[in-house]
């Protein structure tokens, strides 16, 4: 059994991602599409729900920041054009998730996550491998972990504050892409992995949300 050929990226696209990986560590807003926030009054919830809401943003930004990181190294080592492209465009909607999140923690009056760098290397790392493993893997990978982050954020709208309708709406339509992401991932031949691998994937998921959520 032959393993994989390494695909080198070309100069110029490993310029690009090199600073796209800048970018987002360093906090720079890139969003194309505006804020879904915009124009919602600012909503009268206690001091323990607002740190509630802001525990919970920190944890979506960072799994933002998790995305981003792990579409990078996707797009690195994908050995197909059509899978790098679609990579490279869920990786753009990602950065409108990463400016709205950050908007919305500055509004909270709260913090990014300290563990930010970690965790993007960790899914950089994850999306180069995933990319040399094929076609079908590299879009089976994103589809389950687009599958995580729905229900992710499925329980973070049952757990914030009916009233905060800004840090809602942002989370709905953050919730509305990624479930897209994942029926797009699978539309272009990417495997349905098996449930043991969901749940592993499941369990350092919780690693992430439970740690971003205090620190």
């Amino acid at each position: 059994m032959s393993l994989p050929a390494l695909r080198v990226p070309s100069l110029d696209r490993t310029i690009i991602h090199f600073d796209r990986a800048l970018r987002t560590l360093s906090g720079v807003r890139q969003s194309d599409r505006p804020n879904p926030a915009a124009g919602l009054p600012d909503p009268a919830i206690s001091p323990a729900e607002r740190r509630q809401a802001g525990r919970l943003m920190r944890v979506n930004h960072c799994g933002e920041i998790c995305a981003q990181a792990l579409y990078l190294g996707q797009g690195l080592t994908a050995d197909n054009d059509a899978t790098r492209h679609e990579m490279e465009r869920a990786a753009r909607e990602e950065q409108d998730h990463l400016a709205w999140c950050e908007d919305r923690l500055e509004e909270l009056d709260t913090h990014t996550s300290y563990l930010n760098p970690l965790f993007f290397g960790l899914s950089f790392a994850g999306g180069l491998v995933s990319g040399l493993m094929g076609n079908r893997v590299n879009l089976g990978f994103v589809a389950a972990t687009e599958e995580q982050v729905v229900r992710h954020l499925d329980s973070h709208l049952q757990q914030l504050p009916e009233t905060d309708t800004r840090s809602r709406a942002i989370i709905e339509q953050m919730k509305a892409d990624e479930d897209q992401h994942r029926t797009t991932a699978l539309r272009h031949g990417g495997v349905d992995f098996p449930a043991p691998v969901k749940r592993l994937m499941t369990l350092l998921s919780r690693t992430m949300t439970r740690t971003t959520y205090w620190f």
